[in-house]
């Protein structure tokens, strides 16, 4: 529980808020209800174990965000509680519920208990694959999936380290879930052209040999948009990722709507799969962007804006 003022409110409840819930407590010591309600919000955080941030603001001590707060809400009445999420409030309740109506009001913003436990698994995974222990984060990817089957992020992350790890028939059991979501999520959608990329070549006659049949097929006529798209399956099958971005841009240079604008699709996916994590930085700093990432986004809008 934090004290709030004037001076910590914007960082301990407003940036607080783009990492986790923060539920602000405006009360007053002479307010009965207040009193009620205290130790009924003290529990539920100490329950949510670290789901959501309980802030709690003297009324008295504190005018200018209880009024401004109470006149955007349209009440004036305390105990006000305000639930802040990215840096905005999103919802708010007053007078002295009891528990079991505060738990739901809770659980319409607050991430569940299997949700958080993904969340933890995925970010240490993430650091972990930083620091090169891929063992350990395909173990965390697996637990954050077990744990939250809705969540597409971190079967991505899984997917897509299977996938690297040459792991091809676990990571189509994985996908299997969400391959229905792949035409509509641009994620789940990479994983897709990937593992299609797979198949093709697993599928061709010439199998891995197909890049010199390919090669052969361009070097006689370099309009042969199938067997460039066929060469970019097979260096994607390979993750050759560069050189099948550089050979689906020879397609776009040459016919940018092609087969309903399959080479741009195809470049747009692995633009998806090669993208690493954002780093972590303070809050109000923008990421910085990768540069192989940044590069050849910006070839693409050059060919396709020219």
């Amino acid at each position: 529980m934090i004290d709030i003022t004037l001076e910590n409110f914007e960082a301990e409840v407003l940036q607080a808020s783009m990492q986790a819930p923060v539920l602000l407590d405006i009360w007053a010591p002479w307010c009965g209800p207040c009193k009620q309600l205290g130790p009924v919000l003290e529990k539920l955080e100490t329950d949510y174990a670290g789901r959501f941030i309980l802030a709690k603001l003297d009324a008295d001590q504190v005018p200018q965000i209880a009024g401004q707060l109470s006149q955007m809400l349209g009440v004036r009445s305390i105990p006000l509680c305000v639930l802040f999420h990215q840096g905005q409030p999103v919802d708010g309740f007053t007078g002295a519920l009891p528990e079991a109506e505060v738990r739901a009001f809770l659980d319409k913003h607050v991430p569940s208990a299997a949700e958080a436990e993904a969340q933890v698994e995925e970010e240490q995974a993430l650091d972990a694959l930083a620091e090169g222990d891929t063992d350990t984060a395909l173990e965390k990817l697996q637990h954050a999936v077990a744990a939250d089957p809705a969540n597409d992020d971190a079967r991505f992350d899984y997917v897509k380290l299977l996938l690297q790890l040459g792991r091809e028939d676990d990571a189509k059991v994985a996908f299997a879930p969400v391959i229905a979501k792949a035409g509509t999520s641009r994620k789940l959608g990479a994983l897709k052209a990937w593992m299609d990329a797979l198949d093709f070549v697993a599928n061709s006659a010439s199998g891995a040999g197909a890049g010199a049949e390919f090669d052969a097929k361009i070097a006689a006529n370099k309009r042969d948009f199938d067997a460039r798209l066929g060469r970019a399956r097979w260096l994607i099958a390979q993750q050759r990722w560069q050189d099948a971005m550089d050979e689906l841009l020879e397609i776009l240079m040459r016919d940018k709507a092609w087969s309903d604008e399959a080479a741009r699709k195809l470049y747009v996916a692995i633009l998806e799969i090669i993208e690493p994590p954002k780093v972590k930085v303070a809050d109000g700093q923008i990421p910085p962007e990768d540069p192989l990432v940044a590069t050849y986004r910006r070839r693409l809008s050059s060919v396709v804006l020219s």
